[in-house]
């Protein structure tokens, strides 16, 4: 769903508390788009990086629209997972907005809601199951997907590696909860105004949208992503 919003972004709070509308206008200077999964996949896909050539069934790699956990089955998400043997697995779902002015800057804040299980505090192989794998948030005016290098699946956008943000997403964040978690809990990861992203969409004012984690734990990650709110501010 498209929100399209005239003025200035404020806070990403603010997103929340708008209702949905359609302006057919020149001057409009925010579009707020908002996804949320409990009922369908809102058009959202996902993949996965950073592995060899072949060992899908190995690294246990799982992508689908499944029920959250804890909710009887009346609520869905976009379940994440995957067993990183590679201590550099990349889990990620993508989605093409379109509506957005042609060839404009724009400043982008993302609001993900993530359904993780693990506790903070930790201690894993290869790093902690929770605050090593990381959730990191971009836009690109190219398809973001996995290319073959050498022996293994890559990014064709530039995602940084682990803790280090890249070119094309931003750090918002890792999938540790509390101490004491022991069950699936919804927590939020976003960045602020200060941290927002810059991007340029294309002729046709389309950009994708590229939500992951970045895994330095050895083992095995699992994540529900339960909505994504993105906020799209013109630069100049």
């Amino acid at each position: 769903m498209m929100m399209r919003l005239k003025g200035s972004i404020f806070a990403l709070g603010a997103l929340f508390l708008i209702t949905a509308c359609e302006l057919n206008n020149d001057n409009i200077r925010v579009f707020a788009y908002s996804f949320e999964f409990s009922t369908s996949d809102q058009g959202w896909d996902g993949d996965f990086a950073d592995y060899p050539i072949g060992d899908s069934v190995f690294y246990e790699l799982k992508f689908k629209h499944d029920t959250l956990p804890r909710t009887n089955g009346n609520r869905k998400a976009l379940l994440s997972s995957g067993k990183n043997h590679s201590d550099d697995l990349f889990m990620f779902i993508r989605r093409k907005l379109t509506g957005l002015k042609p060839n404009t800057e724009y400043r982008v804040l993302f609001n993900v809601r993530i359904s993780s299980n693990v506790p903070t505090g930790n201690v894993g192989v290869g790093g902690a199951p929770g605050e090593s794998v990381f959730v990191k948030a971009g836009a690109v005016t190219t398809k973001p997907e996995k290319v073959q290098v050498g022996g293994y699946y890559r990014m064709n956008v530039d995602i940084g590696s682990q803790s280090q943000a890249g070119a094309d997403v931003l750090v918002i964040g890792n999938i540790g909860v509390a101490p004491t978690t022991t069950q699936f809990t919804e927590i939020y990861r976003n960045n602020s105004s200060a941290n927002s992203f810059l991007v340029t969409t294309d002729s046709q004012g389309e950009v994708w949208i590229l939500v992951g984690t970045d895994s330095g734990f050895e083992g095995t990650t699992t994540v529900y992503y339960t909505a994504i709110d993105i906020l799209f501010n013109q630069a100049n």
